[in-house]
């Protein structure tokens, strides 16, 4: 049992739907019995349409903060009073903090990618990235890339839904930001495999080679790895995705996503706490 709750403890939580399955609160309630820090982390299951209620909810009860986690990335960016950068490009965000009723919204999955990445003893700043994907994740990752000094990032997506917005955050990180960002449609091989032998990391954002369908990747030809490519998988189920088996057997360095999540809600800790998590002590925990 962690410290005992009383009428001082402050509010933390997840808003989501479905909530049940997140390692977020075990690892919040962690922390900050590690350093006696009165506040307890709930997870709330909350449908996108119910999202304003809650979180005027939260905004009347005081909550210190809250994480958001899918479908209401998007709609939170609107219900709040001020936004980070990395929300206001992306138009997403997984982090609240709440000052006296003032809510500003951050969006750590990038930040969290970004010390993954560093975790490794990969050093992409100044270099090229190749992003697959325009999604939730992929767009964290390609606004906070930009925003840190990834000299170059070429992105590939289907012509989906993603395309459009995908096509104005690029756009506004090449206006706002020294990286040189390109959008491509994937119908040309070729191109995808130039962008692949000119850089230093090549990450999937998509869910391609998720649990069930660990039989499918993203790159079916395994000729596109070089030895000295980097290998960023947001996927962390399976923990070793076909993707990342291929390129290590080209000799590949390779990571999975669970440190990205674990430095995402480090990251929004701190915002919250303004203490920086025992990730040394969270990672074995919960991570290894």
């Amino acid at each position: 049992m962690g410290k005992e709750i009383t009428g001082h403890t402050g509010l933390l939580c997840l808003l989501g739907s479905p909530v049940a399955h997140s390692i977020s609160p075990a690892m919040h309630n962690e922390a900050c019995k590690q350093l006696g820090l009165d506040y307890a982390y709930l997870a709330f299951d909350v449908p996108e349409e119910k999202m304003p209620q809650a979180v005027e909810g939260l905004r009347t009860m005081g909550a210190r903060g809250w994480n958001i986690t899918m479908p209401g990335k998007n709609i939170m960016c609107k219900l709040a009073d001020k936004l980070s950068p990395a929300s206001e490009i992306s138009g997403a965000c997984n982090t609240i903090v709440n000052e006296d009723g003032v809510l500003t919204a951050y969006t750590t999955d990038g930040v969290g990618f970004m010390r993954a990445v560093k975790d490794k003893g990969v050093d992409i700043i100044g270099k090229k990235m190749t992003l697959l994907g325009a999604g939730g994740a992929a767009t964290a990752i390609l606004v906070q890339a930009a925003l840190d000094g990834v000299a170059e990032i070429q992105v590939f997506n289907i012509k989906d839904a993603f395309w459009e917005r995908a096509q104005d955050i690029v756009n506004q990180l090449n206006e706002r930001t020294a990286c040189k960002v390109t959008l491509h449609d994937y119908e040309d091989p070729e191109v995808l495999r130039a962008a692949i032998a000119d850089s230093a990391i090549l990450v999937n954002g998509t869910s391609v080679g998720m649990a069930p369908k660990t039989d499918a990747t993203i790159i079916t030809d395994t000729t596109m790895f070089q030895p000295d490519l980097f290998v960023f998988d947001v996927i962390y189920n399976p923990k070793e995705t076909r993707l990342l088996r291929e390129a290590k057997a080209a000799g590949c360095k390779t990571s999975n996503g669970m440190y990205m999540l674990l430095y995402q809600g480090a990251a929004s800790f701190e915002l919250w706490t303004g203490q920086e998590m025992p990730v040394d002590i969270i990672k074995e925990k919960y991570f290894s």
